[in-house]
């Protein structure tokens, strides 16, 4: 591990930190069930879904304090499912009109996504402020602050096939874990992805929580699918833009503008700037670390066929007859 990692790992860490809990998550965590963290720290599960101690206090805070706004736009995933490329996409819709996506001064030129679109469950130091107000979270939709379940405000959920989720949380656990652990192995981490005992997890409640919400609700709620996205981001972009207030007019779809904010947030181009390269979030997370692979079956270069089997008969039998697939 480089120097560089170690220093990423221990500002994680520092971050995750448990400084001083209040009362209240004191004597909720003391009637919890509570695991052992494959990071650090323990993980707690809240109201179906894990959380390590210092985001559950985050978590409280947020559901007494947060007051929603009708115009508000909240960007929701599980880690590893998007989350930097659904940001990007959102930011550059809603701030289009002040910023050209050709143009040279663009923020996602000189910001990571994650600075532009803050998380609801954090302070919200935001770099650039837009209007309307967008937040993201990880949060599932039972933990969202009430004032925010009863806004009028839009919600995006993004979900990824968990395979894919899989693997790429994987490799992000390792690059987090301190080093002293060593690293994790693929049948440990899987084994604990199978019984959802994982950050935000387990991925098929997240998902249907929100899959519901979107067939009770479609005018709030917008579900997409990370798979279809790559597969034809354009129409998806149009989608994502009509759902939150910010459509194309035929006069802006003249001039190409869907294609250049698409080539604007994909992913090679993200990935290659300098920002994006050398840059740290004030957590300690490397940005070049939002930046793996990107792509749709990589599980295929890790799972066994028994482990994909295994998780696929998971998800069916957790999915019932929802309609959910993957």
């Amino acid at each position: 591990m480089e120097k560089s990692d170690l220093t990423v790992v221990s500002d994680i860490a520092q971050f995750l930190e448990v400084e001083e809990l209040s009362e209240e998550c004191r004597e909720l965590i003391s009637s919890l069930p509570t695991e052992k963290c494959l990071l650090f720290g323990n993980l707690h599960q809240y109201r179906g879904f894990w959380h390590p101690t210092k985001i559950l206090q985050t978590i409280l805070t947020c559901q007494n304090q947060f007051e929603a706004r009708d115009s508000d736009i909240y960007l929701v995933t599980l880690p590893k499912s998007g989350t930097t490329w659904l940001k990007a996409m959102a930011f550059a819709l809603v701030n289009r009109t002040q910023y050209d996506p050709k143009s040279t001064q663009h923020p996602l030129l000189s910001y990571n996504p994650h600075q532009l679109v803050p998380f609801l469950e954090f302070p919200h130091n935001d770099v650039v402020s837009s209007t309307p107000r967008l937040f993201s979270t990880h949060l599932p939709f039972v933990s969202l602050p009430e004032s925010v379940k009863k806004s009028g405000s839009k919600i995006v959920y993004l979900c990824r096939n968990p395979k894919d989720n899989f693997v790429s949380r994987f490799h992000w656990q390792n690059k987090l874990r301190r080093q002293e652990l060593g690293s994790i192995s693929l049948e440990e981490a899987f084994e604990s992805f199978c019984r959802g005992v994982y950050i935000y997890g387990p991925i098929w409640d997240h998902a249907l929580g929100y899959w519901k919400q979107s067939l009770e609700n479609p005018e709030r709620v917008l579900f997409l699918k990370y798979d279809e996205m790559k597969e034809d981001p354009g129409n998806h972009l149009r989608k994502l833009a009509d759902f939150i207030g910010c459509p194309f007019s035929k006069e802006k779809e003249s001039f190409n503008v869907v294609d250049q904010i698409s080539e604007l947030c994909s992913f090679d181009h993200l990935s290659n700037l300098e920002v994006n390269r050398t840059g740290k979030l004030p957590s300690g997370v490397i940005n070049s670390n939002f930046f793996r692979r990107g792509e749709v079956g990589d599980w295929k270069n890790h799972l066994t066929p028994q482990m994909a089997q295994k998780l696929d008969e998971i998800i069916k039998q957790k999915l019932g007859a929802s309609g959910l697939t993957f």
